[in-house]
Parts: C-alpha cells; structure tokens; sequence
C-alpha cells in the first residue's frame, strides 16, 4: 500500500492465490507469476512478511537531572536578580558565584519544556505582491512589459 499501487479485493487476492498454488508445481514461480501478470518480487515479499518493529521508549540517561533539580533551575532564572536576563547571562552569572546547576542547553531545554522560550524580536510581514492584470479585447493589445525587480 505505501507504493502506490491499489490493492486487490480480498476475493481477487483469494482466487490469485489460489490459482497460484495450482500453477507453481507445474510452472514453476517465474512461470506461474507470468502466467498470472504478478510480479515475482510480489510472491516473494508475501512468502515473507515484514515485521513492523514495536518503537520502544528512550531511555533515560544516567546524567539526567533529578526531579528536584529542575525547579530549582527555574527557580534561579525566575528569581528577582535575573528578572531580565538572558538564561545565557544567568548560566554564566551563576557559574562566576561557584553554583553550577545543569548547561547552558539544560537551562533552554527546562524554559522551552515550561513554554518560556520564544522569538522575542517582531517579525516582518510582508504585504502580499499585487499580480498583474491584462486587459485585451482584441489582439496586440496587451505588450509584454520588460522585467523590472522590485
């Protein structure tokens, strides 16, 4: 089904099958499936079905940050002395004190999980362009006008 290509009906599939079984004794596989339009690539991808893997979860790394470490990272960049500073300054704020908490990284990951990181600058919108708009009603009235980037 991920090809492209429509399956069969059920019935259809049954009968082919069927069929098949019938034809490869006495032909073999690449006469049977000749036989039958199938694709010899078809038979043998159905002899052997694909097991679909079962995605198991990521562990957790050993160096994770405990649960109770986490707020008090976001304790320390919510605190009055860093109210408007970067997680950059505050990382390296603390780091001057002797305190080192987690990352630099760590301490984006622990805003972006909380929702507190963003694109603080205002992004442009542009207008959207005016297309141009020919008018005829009859012919060599519309000129082609040279290209002029804006």
């Amino acid at each position: 089904a991920g090809s492209g290509r429509q399956e069969r009906p059920p019935v259809v599939q049954a009968v082919v099958t069927e069929t098949f079984a019938t034809l490869q004794p006495r032909l073999g596989v690449a006469g049977a499936c000749r036989a039958l339009g199938l694709p010899r690539s078809t038979y043998y991808a159905r002899r052997h079905p694909r097991r679909v893997a079962v995605p198991r979860p990521r562990p957790t790394p050993r160096t994770a940050l405990a649960a109770a470490e986490r707020p008090a990272i976001l304790d320390a960049l919510h605190s009055e002395r860093f109210v408007d500073a970067s997680p950059a300054t505050v990382w390296a704020t603390l780091l001057d004190d002797g305190v080192y908490h987690a990352s630099l990284s760590t301490f984006y990951r622990l805003l972006r999980a909380a929702g507190e990181v963003r694109e603080r600058r205002a992004q442009a919108t542009h207008p959207p362009r005016k297309k141009p708009e020919l008018l005829a009603t009859g012919p060599n009235q519309c000129k082609r006008q040279p290209y002029t980037p804006q």
